[in-house]
C-alpha cells in the first residue's frame, strides 16, 4: 500500500504554551509533502519530524488567524537560506498575498525561489489541488473570520492482475493495462474473461479531513462522510460550552458528535486550549461520543 500519513506539527490553540506548539501538520501521500497551517515553531518541528523539506512544494492555509500563519514568513526565508529552487504554491484566502507579499519583498528580497499564491473561497467546496494520487477539497467552516479546512481524497488505483489467469489464458502483455482498469478480456475463440475473474481489488482510497477553527457546524458532516480520518478541533471542554460558543469553536464532546455523524473511520482532536494542563478531559469527553478517538501531540504520525 502506498504511503499516506498524517504528521502533527503542532496542536495547540491562539495562546502559546511550553507543552504545545501552534497549528501545522504535514500530509506525506506517496512521498509527496502537502503542510496544512503554519503556526510559530512550524520550521523546528519540521525539523524534528526528519520530513525533507525539498518535498514540500504546497501549503494550505485555513485561515488568517496568527496561530494559523506566523510561522509562514520564517519558514519561507529559511528555505531560501537553504538555496530553494522550487517553487512553493500557497493556497489560502486572498487577503494573504497582501499582507505576506511586503514582508517578503522586505526580508527575503532576491530570493532564490518564487512563493505562487492561490487564492481560495472559504465560502465554497471546490477542488484547489489535483494531481494523479490525490484531490485537496476545501471543506467550508464557520469561524470569526473567513475559514475553511481541506479534505484530502486519494485516487483509486487499477485494480491488481492475477499474474496466473493471465499466464492461463496466455493474455499477451499489451491487454494488461486495460484489464487493470476494468476491461475484460476476449479469447480468440469467442469467449469472454472478465475484468473480476483476472483481477483482485484494488485498496480503498482512503481520505483525510481537517476542520480547524470552527464552531459546531453539522453542515460539514455530508461533506466528510465516512472519511478514513477526521482531524477536528476541539478547543475546549463540554462544561465550557458558552465559552466556545462565544469564541466559535468546539467542545471535545461535539467534535466526537460530528464524527459519530459523518460515520468516519477515525477521529483526532486537537487545538487545545491552554487552560488545560491534562487533556485527557478532552479525551474522555470525545470517545463518550465517539469511542475510536486519540488525542493530537506533537510529532505524532498517524498513518492511514
Amino acid at each position: 500500500m502506498e504511503k499516506f500519513e498524517v504528521n502533527i506539527l503542532g496542536c495547540g490553540s491562539a495562546l502559546p504554551t511550553i507543552r504545545h506548539f501552534a497549528s501545522s501538520q504535514v500530509i506525506n501521500i506517496r512521498e509527496k509533502l502537502f503542510m496544512i497551517d503554519c503556526g510559530e515553531g512550524t520550521q523546528m518541528q519540521l525539523r524534528r519530524s526528519n520530513l525533507k523539506f525539498t518535498r514540500l512544494n504546497h501549503i494550505f492555509i485555513s485561515h488568517l488567524h496568527g496561530d494559523h500563519c506566523f510561522g509562514l514568513i520564517g519558514m519561507l526565508s529559511t528555505f531560501d537560506l537553504l538555496g530553494r529552487i522550487a517553487p512553493i504554491h500557497i493556497y489560502a484566502y486572498k487577503d494573504l498575498e497582501t499582507q505576506l507579499k511586503p514582508q517578503l519583498n522586505y526580508f527575503c528580497k532576491g530570493m532564490s525561489y518564487k512563493v505562487e499564491f492561490h487564492h481560495i473561497d472559504p465560502n465554497k467546496t471546490e477542488v484547489i489541488y489535483e494531481d494523479r494520487s490525490v484531490s485537496v477539497t476545501t471543506i467550508p467552516l464557520k469561524h470569526r473570520v473567513p475559514t475553511c479546512g481541506f479534505l484530502f481524497q486519494e485516487k483509486k488505483t487499477p485494480d491488481h492482475i492475477k499474474r496466473d489467469m493471465i499466464d492461463y489464458y496466455e493474455i499477451p502483455i499489451a491487454y494488461i493495462n486495460t484489464i487493470k482498469n476494468g476491461g475484460d478480456y476476449t479469447l480468440p475463440d469467442g469467449r469472454v474473461i472478465s475484468h473480476e475473474e483476472l483481477t483482485t481489488p484494488s485498496n480503498e482510497p482512503r481520505s483525510y479531513a481537517y476542520c480547524s477553527d470552527t464552531i459546531y457546524y453539522k453542515k460539514i458532516t455530508e461533506q466528510i462522510k465516512g472519511v478514513t480520518l477526521l482531524y477536528h478541533e476541539a478547543t475546549l471542554a463540554n462544561e465550557d460550552l458558552a465559552r466556545a460558543k462565544e469564541v466559535f469553536h468546539t467542545t471535545a464532546g461535539q467534535a466526537g458528535k460530528i464524527a459519530k455523524i459523518a460515520k468516519v473511520k477515525q477521529l483526532v482532536i486537537g487545538h487545545f486550549s491552554a487552560r488545560y494542563q491534562d487533556e485527557s478531559l478532552l479525551l474522555e469527553e470525545a470517545k463518550a461520543v465517539f469511542p475510536n478517538t486519540i488525542l493530537a501531540s506533537e510529532n505524532l504520525k498517524i498513518i492511514l
